[in-house]
């Protein structure tokens, strides 16, 4: 399975040449992750970070295609492989035409706080988000 959500380019994206300003895919990706914990896992941010996180331990990212102002991007998330704690997924955008125009690969971690958020620790994940995270692997 992959998850996909659409997002349009707007003027809060790009640059002095109407073009997205690279720390905004960064965002977008972000957003995608984001909203795969809450609408395919059942693990929404607001209730993960109380007690836990899922930072981003790695990244790898690939600028393949401007996108510009006005343009609908599909943003495509999937699994390469899961770990006790981490999780590695692939993602793309794709312009309207199916161009790619980023493309790349992040390693997201489950993670503990303890003693009042002043230590962060691996934790593995539960069986449920376990066997849910699975579906998506490719």
């Amino acid at each position: 399975m992959i998850f996909t959500k659409q997002e349009k380019i707007r003027f809060k994206h790009v640059d002095y040449a109407g073009i997205v300003f690279y720390p905004r895919f960064l965002e977008m990706l972000n957003d995608l992750v984001e909203d795969w914990f809450e609408e395919a896992l059942d693990r929404p941010f607001s209730k993960i970070h109380e007690t836990n996180g899922i930072p981003t331990v790695d990244l790898k990212v690939q600028f393949k295609k401007a996108a510009r102002i006005g343009e609908i991007l599909t943003k495509s998330l999937w699994v390469k492989n899961i770990g006790g704690a981490s999780v590695v997924c692939g993602f793309k955008f794709e312009d309207e035409k199916g161009n790619t125009c980023l493309e790349g690969e992040v390693t997201l971690v489950n993670v503990a706080f303890t003693d009042g958020k002043s230590d962060i620790k691996a934790e593995p994940f539960s069986v449920e988000t376990r066997t849910k995270i699975s579906a998506f692997v490719i």
